[in-house]
Order: C-alpha cells, then structure tokens, then sequence
C-alpha cells in the first residue's frame, strides 16, 4: 500500500540517441583512445550539454572554430556537419581531422553539389544559424543556395532562374512544418525538384510519431533535451499540436516544474535523438519519488539502423 497519487508514464519508443548521434559520440571516444587527450572538437559533438561535459571528462576540448586547434593534435567535426572550407583548411594545415556529420546530412550535402554541378539554384528549408544549415548551406558558393525558415519566406525568394531550381531539407525540422513550405515552393515555382527520397531523417519522424501517438493520452508531456537542439523543439511543438495540453522541454530532472505539474494522472515521456538514456532514467526516478508510477510503453517503430566510423578510426595507430 503507498500513499502516493498514482501516475501513468507514457514512455515513447523509440526515443534517445539515433544511430547518427551515437556514431559521433564514439568516433571522439575512439579518437581518444587512438591518439590520446587532448583531442579537438569544432562546436558541440552534438547537443546536448550532459554528453559534451562526459567528453570533456575524458579530455575532449571543444571549440568554436579551426584556428583555436593546434596542428598538432587531432580535431573531429561535429555531427551536424562543417562547411567545405573547414576541412580544406585543417587539410592544407596537415592536420588530423575526422568527420563525425551524421551520414543522412552527407547525403544532402551530396545532392546539394550534384544540383549545384547542374545548374539549378539550392533552396534549404531550414533554421538560420543552425550548425546543420550553415554546414549544408556551405557546400556551395555564396548565393548557390537560398534560405527559406517559413511559409512566408518563399514568397520573398528571388532567384536566378525559377525554371532551375531544386530544394533541400535540414533533417531535423518537423515533418509537418516541413511539408507545408515545400508546398508552397511548389506552388511558386511548379518545376523546382525535391531529394529523391524525404530529406527529413528517419530518427525524427520516429520520435515524432511516437509522441504523435501518446499525445491524446497525456495531460502533460516532457521532452528530454537541450534548448539548442532542433529536434527536440520540434517534439515539443509535435506534442502540442497533438492535442496535449501541456509539453514542455527540459534538460534534466531537476528542471522538472512540479507546482504547473500539479496533480496530473497520466504524463508523457520522449527525448531528442542528442539525449542519453541515463537522463531518461533520471526523469523517471523523479517521477518514482512522487507518484506511485505505472510505465506504458508506447512502441511505434523498432529502431535498427547503424552507422559505421571511419575507417581511420577502425585501423591501428
């Protein structure tokens, strides 16, 4: 017998860590273990600020651009992927460097340069300042490619030629918001040409259908994540337009507003593909202290994708 109110927990699976977030975490540990601290990193390996800080532990060092590296000591390139300047200039400075981009960004960034090498003008769909745009977006040449952040920005597009045109997508927006710009593209320019196959990864609309899923169920929903991860806004928003009422973005447990949780009954729980599990478990242990818990999982796809490291890494010091 407890005299704790009791609580439905609505786990989302899949949640966490994507294959491409947890490629990146290992290529800096196995840079660490082949050539030992320090080891450089240009911006965060990703985002999420417990991970960054277990990095740092282990003698990462992370930094905002190539210059604060020495040239002696290797330096890896985050997961949301680097402008092509970046890694010709750690080339022509002869340094060690290895490239953690998710490979589902490379495969923009590749179609971006075949779109480029055939004349058509590059529209991303994305958010200004965001590692991911800047890097796709720095593929090509200024003015190669056009940035669109909502609906009303393709009506202020001026391109070169409308008749060529193709359009790309950072991977993490939502799948929704996404849909109703490349719309609109369509709609302005009827011949613009979109990626081959949906530019929006296959992490994202995972957690985002899970949360789609138990949103109706739920009277408040947590997101585990890091304020600068787009993903994790986006499960947010997901959330919300999903009928639940209150969805909110943390970073950790203690981040957790109980008095606006109040005495709810059933709750939502997911986290952004940058979010360890250990934080997860962090969340529900709170949960446990407070509530006599009853955990539903709500499974809506199994993830089973892996990404290789670089071969550099694989291959003896």
């Amino acid at each position: 017998m407890t005299d704790l109110n009791p609580l439905t927990l609505h786990l989302a699976a899949p949640r966490g860590f994507c294959a491409g977030v947890d490629r990146a975490i290992k290529i800096v540990e196995l840079a660490l273990s082949k050539w030992g601290a320090p080891v450089y990193v240009r911006h965060e390996i990703v985002h999420n600020r417990y991970v960054v800080d277990d990095l740092r532990a282990k003698g990462a060092v992370f930094v905002e651009e190539l210059d604060e590296c020495p040239p002696d000591r290797p330096v890896v390139f985050s997961a949301h992927g680097v402008p092509k300047a970046v890694p010709a200039e750690a080339s022509r400075r002869e340094m060690i460097h290895v490239d953690a981009t998710c490979p589902l960004v490379t495969k923009v960034h590749i179609e971006a340069g075949r779109h480029f090498e055939e004349g058509r003008q590059l529209v991303m769909i994305g958010h200004a300042g965001h590692p991911e745009t800047l890097g796709t977006m720095g593929q090509l040449p200024p003015g190669e490619v056009l940035l669109v952040e909502t609906v009303a920005d393709v009506g202020q597009l001026e391109v070169r030629d409308p008749d060529r045109l193709a359009f790309v997508t950072q991977t993490t927006l939502s799948v929704d918001d996404t849909a109703d710009i490349v719309a609109a593209l369509q709609a302005r320019f009827p011949g613009i040409e979109g990626p081959h196959r949906e530019d929006i990864c296959y992490a994202t609309t995972n957690r985002q259908g899970a949360v789609k899923a138990m949103a109706p169920d739920c009277e408040a929903l947590l997101v585990v994540g890091a304020p600068n991860s787009s993903n994790s806004k986006r499960l947010v928003e997901v959330a919300a337009k999903a009928g639940c009422a209150y969805a909110q973005l943390i970073q950790r447990a203690a981040d957790i507003d109980w008095r606006a949780l109040g005495d709810v009954r059933s709750v939502g729980l997911t986290a952004g593909a940058s979010a360890p599990e250990v934080l997860v478990e962090e969340v529900v242990d709170a949960f446990r202290a407070r509530f006599d818990v009853t955990v539903r999982l709500v499974e809506t796809a199994v993830e089973r994708v892996e990404f290789k490291v670089p071969r550099v890494l694989r291959e003896p010091a």
